[in-house]
């Protein structure tokens, strides 16, 4: 039979649970105004139970069904990358097209959590969970069955409302459900499925392109999506905000989403169609950008700014009166969240955009195919899983925000060593050893900033909490990603230097510069076809891991700001209940 747990005295979440309601297990957990005054538990008081579910020993089995979920939307993600030039030659896309076929997803996904957090918790986590898991998988073969631009753009905004109700329902679900130890043993699982998952993303695409059509890289999400579905139904219990009954602030979601769409195509496009001029018309449909005075992409980072200004005041409004927001801008006043969604922003901003093109210079020039590509970048994955482990002992002794440090060290200790290991020679294997400590640095680092952000917010917030985390990681990661591609472009200038030292002329160097710059060093086989192409060939090598590696520096300077920021963070224990800290461990 099915029991629920209610909390009026704080307004906690009511969870649906199969069993008998434990006794004990109700009792809410003091409200951020009071919870410095109460005394620290003595080291003889009860645990806390690991989780929600009144068989323990299930846990496991609930866990595994939210990072299959998760792991599903990441996957696609990084798998889409590596199937796109497959897609373009049996559909016939254009470039521009083809790049709407991965923007449309990133645009329709990172607008979206937001929102999606926020009804995660009034309708039900799971049942948010749930509802993306069948979007996703059913959009997922929908892409597969298309055969027209529309159909596979249309297929893949779903596969971005899908996504978006994904994440932030998981990491809400993670933060209601487990307790006590095993809660930061979850956070660290849920956060290293992403680490890992996105450096195997890579192999995994380049192994089902090179046995099998692109359409089974999409395919493959619906048995994953049916089996995710069966153990979230049997194993995840529901959570859900109890107190607020008033609905959902429909005018803040739009304005919300519509900026925050806005800001991303702003940032990912700007470099297409131009910062301030327009360089190249903006068709959608049967409409078209007309101005050259102003860039589509300038027009819409200006309105994102509006948008999101009126969202912010719009909030603050309705939160004066007492009605119900999209989110409440409170939350900025826990400081574990406020400090670990800034975190989260920044270590976005370098953690995974170099890794795209290290697939593209492998591939390139050092002439491997996308399945061997995929299986040195694996190497971090590898040692994103080992960091994982390592970093719940260390966590143990030294606390999740020292925990998180010491990982950001360890990816930029990595991603150095990685950009100087980068020469025109191919020599894959000595990316090896720098891949598995950058992935190290990436399990220490993801398995504990969710955890961290949401150590301190309350448990019926955890939705809209969520859905603003991920949302702050999504922005940075395109930011970074389009910092990255101005960067790695700005270095195949030494391109023409590169050649002019071997002899070719400056208008002939000039114009290979440009060929790489144009085609994001895809077009660097083409030159061995060229008059004086093993010349041509060198020099453009020269120049790409010249570029490769000034990307790689840039990527690990973010990171090394988000270190610095990270001393802002309190070292609170993630094992405590939400809402409630445990003050700072003892130094091992």
């Amino acid at each position: 039979m099915t029991a629920t747990i209610d909390t009026p005295s704080t307004g906690s979440s009511t969870v649906e649970r199969i069993g008998t309601t434990t006794p004990g297990q109700g009792v809410a957990a003091p409200s951020p105004a009071t919870k410095s005054a109460q005394p620290t538990p003595p080291a003889s008081a009860p645990e806390a139970p690991s989780s929600l579910l009144p068989n323990n020993r299930l846990r496991w089995f609930a866990l595994g069904a939210l990072s299959l979920g998760v792991a599903s939307t990441i996957l696609n993600q990084t798998i889409s990358n590596v199937a796109i030039p497959a897609i373009s030659a049996d559909i016939g896309l254009t470039t521009a097209e083809a790049t709407w076929v991965n923007a449309s997803y990133a645009l329709t996904y990172a607008s979206l959590l937001l929102m999606m957090g926020r009804i995660a918790d009034l309708i039900g986590r799971r049942r948010v969970f749930l509802i993306g898991v069948a979007i996703f998988a059913l959009s997922s073969v929908g892409v597969a069955l298309t055969d027209t631009v529309a159909q596979i753009v249309a297929a893949r905004v779903a596969q971005g409302i899908g996504a978006a109700m994904i994440l932030p329902s998981s990491l809400s679900l993670v933060n209601a459900v487990f307790r006590g130890r095993d809660r930061a043993i979850a956070f660290a699982v849920w956060g290293s499925v992403i680490g890992g998952v996105s450096a195997m993303g890579p192999l995994l695409g380049g192994w089902i392109l090179g046995f099998a059509s692109w359409q089974w890289a999409f395919l493959i999400n619906a048995p994953v999506g049916i089996l995710t579905a069966v153990l979230t139904l049997k194993f995840i219990p529901d959570s859900r905000e109890d107190r607020d009954r008033t609905g959902l602030d429909v005018v803040g979601a739009v304005m919300a989403t519509v900026g925050l769409a806005l800001l991303i195509f702003g940032i990912i496009e700007g470099s297409a169609f131009g910062w301030l001029r327009t360089l190249k018309t903006l068709q959608v449909g049967g409409l078209q950008w007309t101005f050259e005075a102003v860039s589509p992409t300038a027009a819409a980072l200006v309105m994102s700014i509006v948008l999101i200004a009126s969202f912010v005041a719009w909030e603050q409004r309705r939160a004066r009166r007492g009605r119900s927001v999209l989110f409440e801008l409170s939350l900025y006043k826990v400081r574990s969240f406020r400090y670990g969604t800034l975190v989260g922003l920044l270590v976005s901003l370098g953690e995974f955009g170099v890794l795209f093109a290290l697939s593209l210079f492998l591939q390139s020039v050092y002439g491997y195919s996308a399945l061997q590509a995929g299986a040195v970048l694996a190497t971090l994955a590898a040692g994103a899983f080992i960091g994982t482990g390592a970093a719940v002992r260390f966590s143990q002794r030294r606390g999740p925000a020292w925990t998180l440090r010491m990982g950001m060290i360890f990816e930029v200790a990595g991603i150095v060593w990685l950009a100087f290991s980068l020469t025109p020679s191919p020599a894959g294997w000595a990316l090896v050893p720098p891949l598995v400590v950058y992935g190290m640095g990436v399990g220490f680092a993801t398995s504990q900033l969710a955890g961290i952000s949401l150590s301190q917010v309350p448990r019926e917030k955890s939705g809209q909490a969520s859905g603003a985390q991920s949302t702050s990681r999504a922005l940075g990661a395109a930011v970074g990603t389009s910092v990255l591609g101005a960067t790695l472009l700005a270095g195949f200038g030494a391109t023409t230097s590169a050649l002019t030292d071997r002899g070719v002329s400056l208008e002939t160097a000039q114009r290979v510069t440009e060929q790489l710059r144009a085609t994001a060093g895809t077009g660097y086989a083409r030159l061995e076809s060229l008059p004086n192409g093993k010349v041509l060939l060198e020099g453009a090598a020269q120049g790409y891991s010249t570029a490769i590696r000034l990307a790689a520096l840039v990527a690990a300077g973010f990171i090394i700001i988000g270190l610095i920021a990270s001393f802002l963070l309190p070292n609170t224990s993630l094992s405590s209940a939400p809402g409630t800290t445990t003050g700072e461990p003892q130094k091992a």
